[in-house]
């Protein structure tokens, strides 16, 4: 058993935007906090790039990876989330929306909406000041070069040609010094020094975002929130894993983590059950690991806790996520469309659609278009192998016979372009990832000591149908070939944007925390993460995340100044 050594205020478990945004406003009121994050920190110029570096850029200590990308297999979905300084926001594609107000509430599989505790007017004010602080603003399409950008256009002029309402959300990036001018890759002011202790620049439009940015465009939290909780005196301490947590007699709690050494990194086989424990005490614990992370930790650790309200577990969704591809895109005269998706951020613009509640005439949701990183489109191309080897055979054939000839030319360029071909392959081929009101009714357990989750697509059928009709009726305008996530025909799919597992409630008996992200019945513990969402949220969730993080802070803190004056009384 480990010996305490320290006590703090309160812990905080996870960088992501619930973590961050708790820690920050803590700190903020001179709180003492400490934020255990599991991954490693990402400073400009230390994401992945070439393969061998994409090998190791997944999280999985016992095997000896540290890296970035934290990937969960379920029954009938999978998970991707982000182990690392600043969690969810390091991979996420920026786009900050306000969850619409229509939404609050959840459809379950028997057709009944169910309320969420919080409404749209109870966020609005926290939603507004996580907006001053991530500063998020519109793709500048309104300038040049940024108005030229290909995938930006065709899809608004599809969206638009579908019928369909479509428009520039914010995005957490820093396109300029001065928001009304845009830069390409000028150097960012920062008021105070960012964690990194490193120059960031603006957007250079690499389509990068979802691997991370080297350029440090991104107002991700490691340069917004984290960086003004560690100014105002956080104690942020990454590769430090929480294990186990309990409460504390006479009132608060132990918390007894691992962590994980740069000297593990890359050695295989660690065995991390039997990796130190060390420990620490604090009034308040703050559960910020995460969809996945916070349930599981809940879990395992329910004995210790002398139990957990029944709805432990419950109200999974995967926020509707759907990801489908618009492939060999065609204008009407028959000439290939070139979409060009890995220029510009990953997301620029999204499509709404609206929802029963609010003029729709089922569930609704947004579908966005999607970017990727550039070298992405060399290995598509790569992947047309007979067609490369024909042409590179055809160039071969050309010198020997000049050689032969003993033909004069010298300047060949335009033969070596014909080796490239027209790229028409990866250029006219656009991803879509649709999101929003599926049914939130999955359910966490453990099955030997590990995470597993009940869930089905068939609950989200009648959902899904709609999300899918509208790809379809943009990838006609777009006159291309609409080519499903190839896991779906396996009946699985891919989530980005997992929710739920410790979902709001009225009380016990149909919630884990109430509407300030208080655990019933257990004083002092409080979750600030997705985990909380009662349903999906909609649109992307972040936004709606660290709104409810600084809700829930608000009563940290006031709970904290009472007993304070109390202590002082």
């Amino acid at each position: 058993m480990a010996t305490a050594t320290e006590h703090v205020d309160a812990v905080v478990v996870g960088s992501g935007f619930g973590g961050s945004v708790t820690a920050y406003r803590l700190a903020k009121e001179g709180i003492g906090v400490v934020l255990l994050e599991r991954g490693k920190p990402y400073p400009p110029g230390s994401f992945a790039r070439t393969p061998r570096q994409m090998r190791t850029n997944f999280w999985d200590p016992s095997e000896g990876l540290h890296g970035l990308f934290d990937i969960w297999s379920f029954k009938g979905i999978d998970a991707v989330v982000s182990a690392g300084l600043g969690g969810g926001s390091l991979i996420y594609a920026n786009v900050f929306i306000r969850k619409d107000e229509q939404w609050f509430d959840s459809v379950m599989p028997d057709g009944t909406h169910v309320p969420w505790p919080v409404t749209r007017a109870q966020l609005e004010p926290h939603y507004d000041n996580v907006h001053a602080i991530i500063r998020p603003t519109p793709y500048p399409f309104a300038h040049a070069p940024y108005d030229g950008t290909p995938k930006t256009a065709a899809y608004r002029e599809a969206a638009l040609a579908a019928g369909f309402d479509w428009f520039l959300p914010d995005l957490a990036i820093t396109f300029g010094a001065d928001p009304d001018r845009p830069v390409i890759g000028e150097s960012i002011p920062e008021a105070i020094p960012n964690v990194h202790g490193m120059p960031r620049s603006t957007c250079r439009l690499v389509g990068e975002c979802d691997v991370g940015c080297n350029y440090g465009a991104k107002n991700s939290l490691d340069y917004t929130y984290l960086s003004l909780a560690a100014h105002h005196g956080a104690d942020l301490r990454t590769r430090h894993e929480v294990r186990s947590f309990a409460p504390r007699p006479g009132g608060g709690w132990f918390v007894r983590y691992v962590v994980h050494t740069d000297e593990q990194e890359g050695a295989g086989g660690v065995e991390t059950a039997m990796l130190p424990v060390h420990e620490l005490t604090c009034e308040r614990l703050i559960l910020s690991a995460g969809a996945l992370g916070t349930p599981f930790l809940l879990l395992r650790n329910a004995d210790a806790l002398g139990g957990l309200p029944p709805a432990l577990g419950t109200r999974f969704s995967g926020n509707g996520d759907l990801l489908t591809f618009v492939t060999n895109a065609r204008r009407a005269d028959g000439s290939h469309w070139p979409l060009e998706a890995p220029i510009g951020p990953a997301i620029t613009s999204t499509i709404r659609v609206p929802d029963e509640n609010d003029g729709g005439s089922g569930p609704g949701y947004y579908v966005q278009e999607g970017g990727y990183p550039a070298w992405a489109s060399w290995l598509q191309e790569g992947l047309d192998l007979p067609g490369e080897l024909r042409r590179v055979a055809h160039f071969l054939l050309r010198r020997v016979w000049a050689q032969i000839r003993h033909s004069p030319q010298s300047e060949i360029g335009s033969q070596i372009a014909d080796v490239l071909d027209d790229a028409d392959q990866a250029a006219t081929l656009l991803p879509m990832l649709g999101m929003g009101r599926d049914t939130p009714d999955g359910r966490f357990s453990l099955d030997e000591g590990l995470l597993a989750l009940d869930w089905t697509e068939r609950t989200s059928e009648a959902y899904l149908a709609r999300v899918r009709s509208a790809m379809a009726a943009i990838n006609e305008q777009l006159g291309g070939e609409l080519v499903q996530n190839p896991l779906s025909h396996l009946h699985r799919l891919i989530t980005v944007h997992p929710l739920g597992g410790c979902p709001m409630g009225s009380g016990p008996e149909d919630g884990v925390v109430d509407a300030h992200g208080r655990v019933f019945g257990h004083a002092g513990l409080h979750i600030a993460d997705g985990s909380v969402m009662p349903g999906p949220v909609g649109p992307n969730p972040s936004f709606t995340i660290a709104a409810l993080a600084d809700r829930f802070a608000d009563t940290i803190v006031a709970e904290h100044e009472g007993r304070a004056a109390e202590a002082t009384a």
